[in-house]
C-alpha cells in the first residue's frame, strides 16, 4: 500500500468544539497511545504501565521499530520478510534495552525530518566528520555568484518526459579519492563517534564525488554511499536534483536550496555513521528477544 508508511504515535478520540472551525474549549477529546492490547501488555511486563499519559512512553515501540528497521544487519537477515511486506521486529526483554533502542530510533527520526534542524548536522557548528561534506564550491577561486547564474542547475540531472513527467538524467559527477583534509576530517570525527577511521570510511564510502550544478559550481566531497543512498527505491540526492534542472524549474536555485543539498548530504552521512550502533543494538536484542508468544496472554 502506498500510504502504509504513516503511523500515528498517538490517537485523538472525540471532537473539540461544535463550530466548523472547532473551539478552544475542550469538549471531550481524549488522547491515547496508538498501541494494541498485546503491546500494552508487553510494556506493562517491562514496568511501563501507562503509555497514554506520557508521549515519550507512547512512542517507545515506534522509535524502537525505526531503529531496528535502519539496521543493515536486520535488513540483510530479514530481506525475504521485508520483500513480502511482512517484517518481524524483535522486541527487547528489558526496559533498559527498549529505552536504548528507542533513543537510537529518535536519532534516526530527527535525521529524516527535514523540517527540523539537527544540531551538529544542519545547525550550529557541524560535527568534525561532516564539516567537509557537500561544500558548495566554485571552480578556480572566488565565491559562488547567484547574479552570474552560478546556482543554475544545468548539468543534465533531469528533463521533461511525456505528460509532464520528469525523467532523470545522468548529470555530471566526478569520482575521486578523498583529499588529505577530507580524510583527516573523517578520522577525527570517527574517533568522537567511537569508530575507527576504517569503519567510518566503510560506512561513507571509500571514495567520494564532486556533484556539479553546472560548468563552474559543484558540491565538493559527497561520499559515494551518501550519493548512492536510496529511500523508497529512489536515489535521494539525484532525485532531488532531477526536479531542479533549470529548464524544468524555470529559475536557478536559491542560496537556501544550495544549502539544503549540503544539509541533505550531511543528514544521510550521519545516518550511515549510525549503522554500527544500529547493528549492535539489533544483535543484542535478537540475542535476548522478549518471548512474545509464550509470555503474553492469548
Amino acid at each position: 500500500m502506498s500510504d502504509a508508511y504513516y503511523f500515528p504515535v498517538r490517537l485523538q478520540h472525540g471532537h473539540a468544539g461544535n463550530g466548523p472551525q472547532g473551539s478552544l474549549i475542550d469538549s471531550g477529546v481524549t488522547t491515547t497511545a496508538n498501541l494494541s492490547p498485546a503491546t500494552r501488555a508487553y510494556l506493562a511486563s517491562l514496568g511501563i504501565a501507562e503509555p497514554d499519559v506520557d508521549a515519550e512512553m507512547a512512542g517507545l515501540i515506534w522509535m524502537h521499530a525505526l531503529a531496528i528497521g535502519y539496521s543493515p544487519a536486520y535488513l540483510a537477515e530479514n530481506a525475504d520478510g521485508i520483500r513480502r511486506d511482512w517484517p518481524r521486529v524483535p522486541l527487547p526483554d528489558s526496559k533498559d534495552a527498549l529505552l536504548a533502542s528507542a533513543e537510537l530510533g529518535k536519532k534516526i527520526a530527527a535525521l529524516l525530518d527535514t523540517e527540523d534542524p539537527v544540531p551538529g548536522v544542519t545547525s550550529g557548528a557541524a560535527r568534525r566528520e561532516l564539516r567537509e561534506v557537500a561544500v558548495a564550491t566554485r571552480e578556480g577561486k572566488g565565491a559562488l555568484n547567484p547574479e552570474a547564474g552560478d546556482l543554475a542547475v544545468k548539468a543534465g540531472w533531469g528533463h521533461a518526459g511525456k505528460s509532464g513527467v520528469t525523467m532523470p538524467g545522468s548529470g555530471k559527477s566526478v569520482s575521486r579519492d578523498y583529499t588529505p583534509e577530507e580524510a583527516a576530517a573523517i578520522a577525527l570525527g570517527a574517533e568522537s563517534l567511537g569508530l575507527t577511521q576504517e569503519e567510518a570510511r566503510a560506512r561513507l564510502g571509500e571514495t567520494t564525488r564532486d556533484i556539479y550544478l553546472n560548468d563552474v559550481a559543484y558540491w565538493r566531497n559527497v561520499p559515494d554511499r551518501v550519493w548512492g543512498y536510496t529511500i523508497g527505491g529512489y536515489q535521494v540526492m539525484k532525485k532531488w536534483l532531477s526536479y531542479r534542472e533549470e529548464d524544468l524549474l524555470g529559475r536557478p536555485l536559491t542560496p537556501e536550496e544550495v544549502r539544503e543539498v549540503t544539509n541533505m548530504a550531511r543528514r544521510i552521512a550521519a545516518i550511515l555513521l549510525l549503522e554500527p550502533a544500529l547493528d549492535e543494538n539489533y544483535q543484542k536484542i535478537r540475542a535476548s528477544a522478549f518471548p512474545w508468544a509464550a509470555a503474553l496472554p492469548k
